[in-house]
Order: structure tokens, then sequence, then C-alpha cells
């Protein structure tokens, strides 16, 4: 039991950590520096990635084999893509109703003649889109959040060395997505202190996958294999399905792909030295 405790509290703290330093900046800055961002978004992605296929997918085919470890990813794969479809379609009902208020609203500020008025109804509307994209990247980080935690506590279980490289891993991989639902919260109106804590909330669902990670891989050897295979899968579609498509959407030149090049590196680094 002392030892399921000392690895969720590890799973809990790396999770709100890594999110918790990216949501920091809310307090430093009133922008964000696009081309910054992407590059971390891409190296924590180049990390991710090169830890995930030179360390966590060969741990678990010695746990338990190809077979397995192949169901475990394409089952990671797919639980985060359902996830995401539940995600996108509350999105989706959300931007229509939002859609509605908006056009509502410049129907009402079309009748107005005074010029200030017009400015303020305009600044609502961008900080109101600010503001729920915030959310809606809050909410789908914490979910995301859930399978990196299974990485861990699953990670524990094969090595001790294995559970240190990805909650080191992840905690840098959190840092950009505390940044991307903190700034886009506190420009949509909420206080600096406001959107920290959800900042720092979020990362709390990793204490859990931690603990459920753990738990089921003192099940078999076979078992911890599977948990990290899916663990594996969940984390690459996050990765290359999200992270880097982020990235290009935040800034298209070289600087990401270099970095996405420079965390491969390092994350192979990583892997041969432990």
């Amino acid at each position: 039991m002392n030892y399921l405790l000392k690895v969720t509290l590890t799973g809990l703290l790396s999770g709100m950590i890594g999110t918790g330093i990216g949501g920091l900046t809310v307090f430093f800055v009133s922008g964000i520096n696009k081309r910054l961002l992407s590059f971390v978004l891409e190296f924590s992605a180049g990390l991710m990635t090169a830890v995930v296929c030179f360390k966590l997918l060969p741990e678990a085919i010695g746990f338990g084999g190809i077979i397995l470890t192949l169901a475990g990813v394409a089952a990671g794969v797919l639980s985060i893509v359902c996830v995401e479809e539940i995600i996108n379609k509350k999105g989706r009902k959300k931007t229509v109703v939002g859609s509605k208020a908006i056009v509502s609203r410049k129907a009402a500020l079309s009748e107005k003649k005074v010029l200030g008025r017009k400015t303020a109804g305009n600044t609502d509307i961008k900080t109101t889109g600010l503001l729920r994209a915030g959310i809606l990247m809050a909410i789908g980080i914490a979910i995301h959040n859930f399978p990196e935690g299974f990485a861990i506590g699953a990670g524990f279980e094969a090595s001790v060395s294995l559970g240190i490289i990805l909650t080191a891993v992840i905690v840098i991989h959190d840092i950009p997505e505390g940044i991307a639902m903190a700034v886009p919260m506190k420009l949509g109106g909420y206080s600096s202190k406001k959107a920290f804590f959800l900042t720092l909330l979020s990362g709390a669902p990793m204490g859990l996958g931690t603990l459920l990670g753990a738990i089921l891989g003192k099940v078999s050897t076979d078992f911890v294999g599977i948990c990290l295979a899916f663990a594996a899968g969940a984390m690459l579609y996050v990765v290359h399905a999200e992270l880097i498509i982020e990235s290009k959407k935040l800034y298209m030149g070289r600087l990401p792909s270099l970095g996405n090049v420079t965390g491969i590196i390092c994350g192979i680094i990583i892997s041969m030295l432990n």
C-alpha cells in the first residue's frame, strides 16, 4: 500500500507540476510568443516519440511479446480517438450556441451608433472565444493526462528507471500544454490566479491514471506489457494527432521542426543512458 501511495503521488505531482509551471506564465506575460511555444511543443513531441519508441515499446515487447504489444497500442489509440470524438461533439455544440450568441450580439451592436460601445462589444466577443478555447483545451488536456499517468504507473511496475524517465519526460511535455491552456483563459477574462488554478487542476487526473496503471501492472508480466503498450499508443496518438498539428497552426517555419529533431535526439540519448 505504501508503494502504491508513493507511485500515485509521483504521478499526481508530476502532472500538476508540469502544467503548473506552464500556467505560471499568466503572472508574467500578457501574450505569448508563438514561435517559442511552437518550438517547445515540437521539442516535447520529439522527446516523447523517442522515449516511447526506444524505451517504452521495447519494454512492453519484453514483458508481453509483439502480439500483445500491438494489441495494446491499438487499444490505446482507439481509446483516445473515442475520447476526442466525445470532446469534439461537445465542443461543436458549444460553438453553435456561442455563434448564435455572437450573431445576436452583433445585431444588437449594429443598432448602436456610439463607436466606444462597438469597440467594447467586439472585445467581448473576442475574449469569449479565447476563454472558451482555453476551457476546452483544459478539459482535453485533463483527459489526456490520464493515459500519461497510466504510463507512469505501469512504467514503475516494469522498472524504477523506466518510471523515472517517463515521469521526467511527461513533466517536460506538460509545460507547453499548461501555457496553451492558461494564456487563453487569462486573455479571455479570467484572473491570473483562477487561470493558474485551473491549469494546475488539469494535471490531477494523472494521479488516478498512475494508480490504475500500477494496480493493473501487478496482475502479471503480460499485463505489464499490455499496460505499457496501451500507454504508448495513447501517447503517440496525442503527440502526432494533436501536439504537432497544434504546433504547425502556431508557426509554420523551420524552428518547430528543429525542435522536434532536437527532442528526438535528446529522447534517444535518455533511453540509451538508462
